[in-house]
């Protein structure tokens, strides 16, 4: 096997791969499983969409560090010509952009109708800002992104805090038990993911120039937070598999 291909996928990056690919075939073999009505419920079928994509994406990341001409010759048509070897292009279009707007919607699906309109408005704030931002040549695809990310992580912050308005709020939600709502794990998670996510961005930079070991700990935190949130998603498509395990979701229709 070529030696570049192990490091790229099994050394580099294999201690977050390895399972995150096994979320991710885990996940393809429950939703299979899945009865076809429940296979159509968007709370279901989101989280399994965000599971496949960031499984697409993750590889994908390893795959540029793998065939480094592949690289090279993105960020060149991008005009990055000084720096072949950043593939943040990358994880600006799919991890800063795409996955925001998808977690958007996933916030979206657990929220009254009432509060649904404000996340509309959030997704499309965000397609704007970043167009303005990154056609302007604020920040260019190929370099880091902070004030996008910045913008996208606290939207979903605020989203999440919608849900958690509800849960205290609603009369349903007050009746159920939150530790047995897989919406409550998924906000939870979310929450703490995007939370440390963020930390982690803005100071990562000058970490790694002060205190390495420090930088590289809380980059293998956020790791770790991330599998926890991809294992949430993973559990709720295979949730309909398990009876017993959760409660049902409280519903917002006759409220």
């Amino acid at each position: 096997m070529d030696s570049r291909f192990v490091q790229a996928f099994f050394i580099s990056y294999g201690e977050f791969l390895i399972p995150l690919d096994l979320f991710f075939i885990i996940g393809v073999a429950c939703f299979i499983k899945l009865p076809k009505e429940t296979r159509a419920d968007i709370h279901y079928w989101l989280p399994f969409l965000i599971l496949v994509f960031t499984a697409f994406y993750e590889n994908m990341g390893a795959y540029t560090n793998y065939n480094y001409e592949f690289k090279a010759s993105v960020n060149a048509y991008l005009g990055n010509t000084e720096y072949p070897k950043f593939n943040l292009w990358l994880n600006n279009i799919t991890k800063r952009g795409i996955g925001v707007i998808l977690y958007l919607f996933l916030i979206k699906s657990w929220l009254e109708p009432s509060k649904k309109k404000y996340i509309n408005w959030m997704i499309y704030i965000f397609i704007v800002v970043v167009v303005i931002i990154q056609y302007s040549g604020i920040e260019p695809l190929y370099f880091n992104q902070p004030i996008i990310f910045t913008f996208g992580a606290n939207i979903i912050l605020i989203g999440s805090g919608l849900y958690f308005i509800g849960m205290i709020t609603h009369e349903q939600y007050l009746a159920s038990n939150p530790l047995r709502l897989l919406s409550f794990w998924q906000m939870t998670f979310i929450m703490f993911t995007f939370t440390l996510t963020y930390i982690s961005s803005v100071a990562k930079f000058y970490l790694y120039e002060v205190n390495p070991v420090l930088g590289e700990s809380l980059f293998q935190i956020e790791w770790i937070m991330q599998l926890i949130n991809l294992g949430i998603l993973t559990l709720t498509v295979a949730s309909p598999l398990m009876p017993g395990i959760f409660e049902k979701e409280p519903s917002y229709e006759f409220s």
